[in-house]
């Protein structure tokens, strides 16, 4: 294996490794909602604590991120990455071999350990490719967090149906196993399980310092209005075309599925765009898209498919031209750990409520006009936070 990688020149073989450590970053915990049932019958969970075993990976993205950060700091990004495969791992073992106890303590392996991954990879993107193709190389992380996203979805279920549902949540460890085993002879196996603390560097420049807290408050809020509106979509958009359009439930599913394989356009196709236009023109055309979500399942909810596709494009490629941005503005990998831990920190708590916050909008207001205006309002802050965030690191000359 060695051998046969050494052929292939190192820029390549790091964007192939960020793909297959990006496919197990989302995967294993999108998993388990195609077999909550069977988690059900055969584990007696309740209700309350199957949204709890959902809910827990999102939670620890918001609760852990200091302590990543903190991992990529002191440990060094390589490792961070070795922990994080190794963490999902094991997570995924320990879910598929016991009780509900495991199964809930696995989750939060599984969810510490991609947190975790979520800081180390951009400081990699940062750190090992040059600047212009830094928006290439995080466009293809972001679209293969979305391919692990929707491959598993697609296949957990059937896969249960065969071997239950124990080895089908187990069947994410073969794409661990894979970016392990890419991953090691890459980087060298000294680099991957010894660490390697980061060196702290010099500010470059004192405009970088004075705008770094504005910067970061703007692309916080930002990725909180993302996050927001992607984890309340992803939960209550199934549901909404059952109620508004009389779907059955698994119509409904598969229709939704279109919010989640569109991202695979968004994420990929933001690099291709920022070629031949500004960064705040991309942003501003995410914007764009991601408001017809709200807008039109307000207006004219019976063109959802449309909505469902252009609103998949927006989400894929926003998560992108944030995470874009905190790579090209941060003067350093300490700095630039330390703004995406706040950034994913703070985020991911509001992603966290996104489901119970809309679900609770939706039953007290009896219907989805109230609900859908909630979203509209996390968009426009991400439309409105990220484009100046952005505009502003253009004038940088960044």
């Amino acid at each position: 294996m060695s051998q046969l990688l050494a052929k292939v020149p190192r820029g390549w073989l790091i964007l192939a490794c960020i793909g297959l450590i990006a496919l197990n970053m989302r995967g294993p915990f999108v998993a388990v909602a195609p077999v909550v049932d069977l988690l059900r019958q055969d584990l007696g969970f309740s209700p309350v604590e199957l949204g709890l075993l959902t809910g827990i990976p999102v939670l620890c993205f918001s609760l852990a991120s200091p302590l990543a950060s903190l991992a990529g700091r002191r440990l060094g990004a390589e490792f961070a990455v070795m922990l994080t495969l190794l963490g999902v791992l094991a997570g995924v073992v320990i879910r598929s071999s016991g009780g509900s106890a495991l199964v809930m303590a696995g989750t939060v392996v599984i969810g510490v350990a991609i947190t975790i991954g979520n800081i180390a990879v951009p400081l990699i993107i940062r750190r090992d490719f040059a600047p212009r193709r830094q928006a290439t190389a995080m466009g293809v992380y972001t679209a293969a967090l979305n391919i692990g996203s929707f491959l598993t979805s697609v296949a957990t279920a059937p896969l249960a149906e065969l071997v239950g549902w124990r080895l089908s949540l187990a069947a994410s460890a073969l794409l661990a196993l894979a970016a392990i085993l890419f991953w090691v002879p890459t980087v060298g196996a000294r680099r991957a399980f010894v660490p390697a603390p980061v060196a702290a560097s010099v500010p470059s420049g004192s405009g970088h310092v004075a705008g770094v807290g504005w910067l970061t408050v703007g692309l916080t809020l930002g990725f909180a209005g993302q996050a927001f509106s992607y984890y309340g979509v992803t939960a209550w958009l199934p549901s909404f075309l059952s109620d508004e359009l009389s779907m059955g439930t698994a119509e409904a599913g598969a229709g939704s599925s279109l919010f989640q394989i569109f991202a695979i356009v968004g994420g990929l196709g933001v690099p291709l765009l920022a070629r031949f236009t500004s960064t705040t023109t991309v942003a501003v055309t995410l914007s764009t898209l991601w408001l017809t979500v709200p807008v039109g399942l307000l207006l004219v909810p019976s063109w959802w498919w449309m909505w469902s596709s252009l609103g998949g494009v927006a989400q894929g490629g926003g998560i992108t031209v944030i995470f874009i941005a905190i790579i090209q503005f941060a003067r350093s990998q300490a700095a630039a750990g330390k703004m995406s831990a706040v950034v994913q920190g703070v985020g991911y708590c509001f992603a966290a409520l996104a489901p119970t916050v809309v679900g609770y909008v939706h039953s007290v207001s009896e219907g989805w006009t109230v609900p859908l205006f909630v979203i509209l309002g996390s968009v426009l802050a991400f439309c409105v936070c990220t484009t100046l965030s952005v505009r502003w690191v253009s004038r940088q000359g960044r």
